[in-house]
């Protein structure tokens, strides 16, 4: 992993409308699921993943959200990105420049908002990409890039699919 390609890659991604290019689902057993699509309600994040099992969950971490050119880069390819545990791996820009906490994303039929509950790299995270993801991750331009990810709560329901468009979501 170079690091600076990596960045430049990562700089690279579209800033107001992208791609979702993974679906996640952690389940309570340390398992993943990464289906083609799934339901994402108010009440339970996205339906199927072990944010709803949590007792008293935090409505402000629903829903976390990865930049997907980072993830798979950092994986060493998509087969091994989905063990990052982050729901929604997406081609777009997610940095905090760009997608400040309050920022509303529509993600298929689902519109999500951007929270300010950070999102830090972890043992965990070290274990599964390595010390220099980790690294980077924790970065002061990793952090402002948000590598590890970001946490969004939902606003509107709906299913998302693989493929469907994410942008920012522009009031009619």
């Amino acid at each position: 992993m170079d690091p600076h390609a990596l960045i430049k890659s990562v700089l690279a991604s579209p800033k107001d409308a992208g791609t979702l290019k993974l679906i996640v689902l952690r389940l309570a057993d340390k398992r993943r699921l990464m289906p083609p699509r799934a339901v994402i309600s108010a009440a339970g994040g996205v339906e199927g993943d072990r944010w709803s099992l949590k007792p008293g969950p935090d409505p402000s971490m629903q829903v976390s959200l990865i930049n997907a050119r980072f993830i798979e880069a950092a994986a060493g390819g998509p087969d091994r990105a989905g063990l990052s545990g982050d729901n929604l791996a997406v081609d777009l820009d997610i940095s905090e420049g760009n997608l400040p906490a309050g920022t509303r994303l529509r993600v298929g039929a689902a519109v999500l908002e951007i929270t300010g509950h950070p999102h830090k790299g972890c043992g965990l995270f070290e274990r599964r990409y390595g010390k220099p993801a980790r690294d980077l991750v924790d970065s002061a331009e990793g952090r402002a890039l948000r590598l590890r990810g970001v946490y969004a709560r939902v606003v509107t329901g709906g299913e998302v699919r693989l493929g469907d468009p994410v942008g920012k979501d522009r009031p009619l």
